[in-house]
C-alpha cells in the first residue's frame, strides 16, 4: 500500500496520527492505534468498504483512550474527505444491514458534504477491550463530521457488546462500498454539485 496513498498527518499535543486511504482498493488495512478493539473495527470497516487503509496513532494512552480514538477518527475522516475530492462519479448513497449472530445493525449514508451523525446503540459494556464503550458513538460522529458525510448507524438488536459494535462497523463498510461505487460522470445531485 505504501506507494499508492499519500499520508495525511494530524498532530496535536495529545496524539500524532498518520493515515492514508484509497477508496476503490481491495480492503487491505494496517491499523495501529494501541487500542486493539479500535484497530479491529477500523480494519473491519476498510475490508467491507473496499478501502485500502493505513493508520497509525501514537497517543497519550497513559491518560486514557479518548484522545487516541477521537483523533484517529478525525484523521480518518479528513483523509476520506481529501481522497473523495469533488465527489463526482460515485453513487453517493449507500445502505446496508449486517447480522453478527444475534446482533443486527443497519447503516445508511450520504457522501455529499453534509456532516451529520445519528445512531442508536444498546447499552454497551463499560469497556470493549481497552476502548470505553461510550467512545463508539463518539468515534462514528467524529468520523462523519471530519469526513463531511451523513451517517445513520443503528444496532437493531444484540445481546453482546462486541457483536453489536462489529455488526455496526460491518454495515457501515458495506454501505460505503455501495456509496463509493462508480456511477458515470458528474455529481449525483439535483443541484449539480455535492
Amino acid at each position: 500500500m505504501a506507494g499508492q496513498m499519500k499520508p495525511l498527518i494530524r498532530q496535536t499535543k495529545e496524539t500524532r496520527v498518520e493515515v492514508a486511504l484509497k477508496p476503490g482498493g481491495r480492503g487491505r488495512a494496517s491499523v495501529e492505534t494501541g487500542i486493539g478493539f479500535l484497530d479491529h473495527m477500523l480494519g473491519t470497516w476498510a475490508l467491507y468498504a473496499g478501502v485500502d487503509l493505513s493508520l497509525r496513532c501514537d497517543g497519550d494512552l497513559h491518560v486514557d483512550a479518548h484522545h487516541t480514538a477521537e483523533d484517529s477518527a478525525l484523521a480518518l475522516g479528513e483523509a476520506l474527505d481529501v481522497s473523495l475530492g469533488s465527489r463526482e462519479g460515485i453513487a453517493r448513497f449507500g445502505w446496508a444491514y449486517a447480522p453478527l449472530e444475534e446482533a443486527l445493525a443497519r447503516a445508511a449514508l450520504d457522501l455529499a458534504r453534509r456532516p451529520f451523525y445519528a445512531g442508536a446503540f444498546p447499552v454497551l459494556p463499560p469497556m470493549l477491550g481497552t476502548l470505553p464503550g461510550e467512545m463508539v458513538p463518539h468515534v462514528l460522529r467524529s468520523f462523519a463530521f471530519a469526513g463531511r458525510f451523513t451517517l445513520h448507524a443503528d444496532v437493531l438488536r444484540s445481546e453482546n457488546g462486541h457483536h453489536a459494535v462489529e455488526a455496526a462497523f460491518k454495515s457501515m463498510g458495506l454501505a460505503f462500498a455501495m456509496a463509493l461505487a462508480p456511477k458515470g460522470r458528474g455529481a449525483r445531485s439535483a443541484k449539480g454539485v455535492l
